[in-house]
C-alpha cells in the first residue's frame, strides 16, 4: 500500500466516532511504527490536518473545536487504488463505446489518475489488454455534436440542427429542446420536442449534420411523457403500446431466451417441451419484426395476425430474391442430323 493510499485511510479512520489508537491503525494498515509517525507528522506539517491525541480515548482525532463547520478535509482529490482503477476502468470503456466523445475533456482527469498509480502492480494499460467491447451496427457520431448536444440537454437551451431524414433521404432544419440522451443498441439518441411538428421526437446523432446551441431556453417535457415514448412499448421508436406480440420459440432457441428481457412487461411461459413464449408490448413494428427475424425458423408469431402477415410477406420476397429458374432440359440432338449443316 502506497502512501497515498494510507493517508486516504488513516482520515476515514480518524472520522471515526471511537478515536483509532496507534496501534489499530498500525494493524489495519499493516505497518510499521516509524512508517506511522512518518505518514502521521505529513499528515500534520504537508497537509495541514489538525491530528491530536487523547490519552483519556487513548486514540487520535480530528481537532475542530467542536464546530463541525470547521470539520478537516483532505485537500484535492483522494481515492484508494481500487477507486482510481474503477474510475480508469469507466473512462476505458466510455471510451471503447465510442471512441473520441469525451476524450479531450476527461485527458487531464485521466492523466492524473495514471500519475496516481504509478507504484501500483496494476498498470493502467492493462484495461485495454483485458477489457474489450465488441460493436455490432454501431454507428459514429460526431464527438463535436455530442459534446454540444449533451451540454445544452444539461443547460436547458434549445438547439438548431439540420437532421438528415433517412425514411425520406432528405435534410430538415429544426428548432429542438432536448430533453435526454438516450443509449440504445450501440447508438446515441437525443429525446426532444421538435417545434417544426409540435410533438415529441427521437433523433439519431449520428444523422444531425449540423448542431447549433440556441438562446432561448428548452421547453420542457413532464418525465411521464418521455417514459411513455421510450418505455411502455417495444424497440426506440416506440411510443404508448397498442399491441402485444407473441411470439413461440423453439427448445433450442428457449435455451438463450428464456434468460433475454426483451421488454419490462414482458410475460414469459415456459412449456413442457422447452419451448418458450414471450409475450411483448410494441406500437410500430419495425424493430420487433427485425428481432424476430433473426431468429429464423427458431420462432413462430402466434399474435397479432397483423405481425404474422408482415413475417410471411418479408420472408416471402426474401425467397423470392433467392429463387433459381428452373434448368432447362438439355436439348438432344439426333445421329444423323450431327455434322450436317443447319437448314434455313
Amino acid at each position: 500500500m502506497g502512501q497515498l493510499e494510507r493517508i486516504y485511510k488513516i482520515d476515514q479512520m480518524l472520522r471515526r466516532r471511537r478515536p483509532p489508537s496507534r496501534e489499530e491503525i498500525m494493524a489495519e494498515l499493516e505497518i510499521s511504527q516509524a512508517t506511522f509517525k512518518r505518514d502521521i507528522e505529513y499528515m500534520r506539517s504537508r497537509l495541514g490536518a489538525p491530528i491530536e491525541w487523547d490519552r483519556e480515548r487513548n486514540g487520535y482525532y480530528y481537532d475542530v473545536d467542536g464546530d463541525e463547520s470547521n470539520a478537516y478535509s483532505l485537500p484535492g482529490l483522494w481515492f484508494t487504488a481500487d477507486e482510481i482503477h474503477s474510475l480508469l476502468l469507466m473512462n476505458e470503456i466510455l471510451e471503447q463505446l465510442h471512441a473520441g466523445l469525451l476524450r479531450d475533456q476527461l485527458k487531464p482527469f485521466a492523466k492524473r489518475l495514471r500519475e496516481l498509480l504509478a507504484h501500483s502492480p496494476l498498470k493502467p494499460e492493462d484495461l485495454r489488454r483485458r477489457f474489450r467491447i465488441l460493436h455490432a451496427g454501431v454507428r459514429p457520431v460526431v464527438p463535436e455534436h455530442f459534446r454540444t448536444v449533451s451540454q445544452a440537454t444539461l443547460a436547458r437551451r434549445r438547439l438548431w440542427i439540420e437532421y438528415h431524414t433517412r425514411s425520406r433521404n432528405a435534410p430538415t432544419e429544426r428548432e429542438v429542446s432536448p430533453q435526454r440522451l438516450i443509449y440504445y443498441r450501440d447508438n446515441w439518441y437525443l429525446q426532444a420536442w421538435c417545434h417544426l411538428r409540435e410533438d415529441l421526437r427521437i433523433f439519431a446523432l449520428d444523422s444531425m449534420r449540423r448542431v447549433t446551441v440556441g438562446r432561448n431556453r428548452a421547453s420542457e417535457v413532464p418525465v411521464g411523457q418521455l417514459d411513455a415514448q421510450v418505455c411502455e412499448a417495444y424497440g426506440i421508436f416506440a411510443g404508448p403500446p397498442r399491441h402485444v406480440a407473441e411470439l413461440r420459440f423453439s427448445p433450442e432457441a428457449a435455451r438463450w431466451v428464456a434468460h433475454e428481457k426483451w421488454h419490462p412487461d414482458q410475460e414469459r411461459i415456459v412449456h413442457d417441451d422447452g419451448s418458450v413464449t414471450l409475450k411483448v408490448p410494441y406500437s410500430e413494428s419495425r424493430e420487433i419484426l427485425m428481432d424476430v427475424l433473426r431468429h429464423g425458423p427458431d420462432v413462430e408469431v402466434i399474435s397479432p395476425d397483423s405481425l404474422r402477415r408482415e413475417v410471411i410477406d418479408t420472408l416471402a420476397q426474401a425467397a423470392a430474391r433467392y429463387a433459381v429458374a428452373p434448368k432447362k432440359a438439355p436439348v438432344r440432338i439426333p445421329a444423323s442430323a450431327k455434322g450436317k449443316a443447319a437448314t434455313v
